[in-house]
């Protein structure tokens, strides 16, 4: 590679990731009509000042595509979802329920904006709990905006060993590290950071909710709650890391579900000048028309979790079902300045049986049927859930293809390396204050803590033994950073604002949420630098 590390080219390098944030934050734009243009952009500085041919951008296009399809179906099978359980009412009964487990309002938001989110986050991701989650919110009164902002921060925690460790096990793939002891040191030093994350963003929703007052009143089920998540992970990591976070998920609902039994929370109990609730209608009984049991509104995902577990526990028919797969391969391409995409012979490679898209679509069909046939949903309303869905589906889809063509862009031409390599080069051993920054800027681009892994983990690692930094702290760093970003990808926030019924406000969102994650980055920059230091 002969690209030059300067300033020159690391500042071209920024310019995407700079454009498309002031394109949503101080312009307002939607990601839908923000990320083309940002595309649109980053193709010209790829063809004039790192000399890509038409070989390789094309190449990075069909690598985008394919990866966009995979998450694209997820997307329109859990708005699809959302679509079925809209029309059944099961929302209201859902919200119902809440209201009944936890008197108190705040315990309710914990339960169902931070156990349920990533309870979701588990077992699908791709910005699913985001997604299933506002609308809930919604239902028990939460702002808009909120009802978008407390699930992507009270999920984000999850992302590494979220969708059955696929993020986790990305690390280790990309990495090809083998060594026990190495993986084991890189296992709990992220656990112990996402910990620290957790317990950061569970305290910053209470005190959105209600500064002092909601952190006096819930510090209990805070405590209860960020240990049972923390330390669930860090303990289920180590021996299964597919359930690392479904299994703490529950436990921490249970946890809250007990605790809302006791005489400190089962009085109802609310701020009632909350700046994120909306108080407009107090009345939280069910209309008359006919509703579904809460067993029934549960269904969707009690079958979702039963199907992943059997796939993901038993193991003759997860090694079926994982036999059929597939993968495009991609030719070799290579820029005017000698960076190299070697060729690929299965790239992002698919195992439809076992695709988080396909359990959900079943889990539709079934969820559909079965309402169908008791009456809570008529029969020729097929049609017009399909069409609600696909339209609901398009703005995120054009966001979400965009996103990815410009991260397969900037990646495939060079310019994510030099911003990374420059970074590294003026930094030296502070470089290790800057890792989680990486993971997150990877999750950001790319809309998950599994694809920013992909994307930095590997350079991560290479960083590591040429600075001579422990390569346990900066790869868990990068995944723990990754999970910080998934709360600000702007493919997570427009699903959230799709079901929330703000789309467009993404900006909103994202400004929000900046101070934030650039905090808990902060926070786990601090601490690597403490440990190199001293350790």
């Amino acid at each position: 590679m002969t690209i030059p590390i300067n300033l020159f080219f690391w500042t071209v390098c920024m310019i995407p990731i700079a454009l498309l944030l002031i394109l949503l934050i101080f312009f307002q734009w939607g990601a839908s009509r923000a990320a083309p243009v940002t595309l649109g952009i980053t193709g010209l500085l790829s063809v004039t000042v790192f000399k890509a041919n038409w070989a390789v951008l094309s190449v990075e296009l069909l690598k985008a595509s394919w990866s966009s399809v995979s998450i694209i179906v997820v997307i329109f099978t859990a708005i699809l979802l959302y679509e079925i359980g809209v029309k059944a009412t099961s929302f209201d009964v859902l919200n119902r329920l809440f209201t009944i487990l936890a008197p108190n309002e705040l315990i309710r938001i914990f339960m169902i904006g931070i156990s349920f989110a990533s309870f979701l986050q588990g077992i699908t991701g791709f910005g699913v709990p985001v997604l299933i989650v506002a609308p809930l919110l919604l239902k028990m009164g939460v702002a808009p905006l909120y009802a978008v902002i407390i699930p992507l921060l009270g999920h984000s925690w999850a992302g590494t060993f979220g969708t059955l460790a696929l993020g986790w096990q990305a690390l280790l793939n990309q990495t090809g590290i083998v060594e026990e002891s190495l993986i084991f040191q890189t296992t709990i030093y992220a656990s112990l950071l996402l910990f620290i994350l957790t317990s950061l963003f569970n305290l910053i929703i209470a005190f959105k909710y209600g500064k002092k007052r909601a952190i006096k009143k819930g510090f209990l089920a805070l405590t209860v709650l960020s240990v049972v998540q923390g330390m669930g992970q860090l303990i289920f990591s180590l021996i299964r890391p597919e359930l690392a976070v479904v299994l703490p998920s529950i436990f921490s609902l249970v946890a809250l579900i007990l605790l809302s039994k006791t005489a400190l929370y089962r009085e109802p109990w609310r701020i009632s000048k909350s700046k994120i609730m909306v108080r407009l209608n107090d009345d939280c009984s069910l209309q008359t028309q006919t509703k579904p049991t809460i067993s029934q509104s549960l269904l969707p995902y009690t079958l979702m979790t039963a199907l992943s577990l059997l796939v993901l526990l038993f193991t003759p028919l997860r090694e079926l079902l994982s036999s059929v797969e597939f993968g495009p391969s991609f030719n070799r391409t290579i820029t005017g300045y000698n960076f190299i995409n070697p060729a690929i012979a299965s790239y992002a490679p698919l195992t439809p049986l076992t695709h988080v898209g396909v359990l959900l679509f079943v889990t539709c069909l079934v969820t559909y049927g079965y309402y169908r046939k008791i009456g809570l949903i008529e029969e020729s309303c097929l049609g017009e859930l399909f069409t609600k869905t696909i339209f609901k589906t398009l703005s995120p889809s054009i966001a979400i293809f965009s996103l990815l063509c410009l991260s397969r862009i900037m990646a495939g031409t060079g310019q994510t390396f030099i911003m990374a390599q420059g970074i590294a080069k003026v930094l030296k051993e502070k470089y290790v204050f800057i890792a989680p920054f990486i993971g997150l800027l990877g999750s950001f681009m790319t809309g998950s803590n599994l694809t920013s892994n992909i994307l930095f983990s590997e350079f991560q690692l290479h960083v590591s033994e040429q600075i001579g930094l422990k390569t346990s702290f900066i790869l868990g760093a990068q995944t723990a950073g990754g999970g910080i970003g998934t709360s600000i990808a702007p493919g997570n926030i427009i699903l959230g604002t799709t079901t929330a019924g703000i789309l467009g406000s993404e900006g909103r969102v994202l400004i929000k949420l900046i101070p934030y994650t650039l905090v808990a980055a902060a926070i786990f920059g601090v601490l690597l630098y403490v440990d190199f230091k001293w350790l």
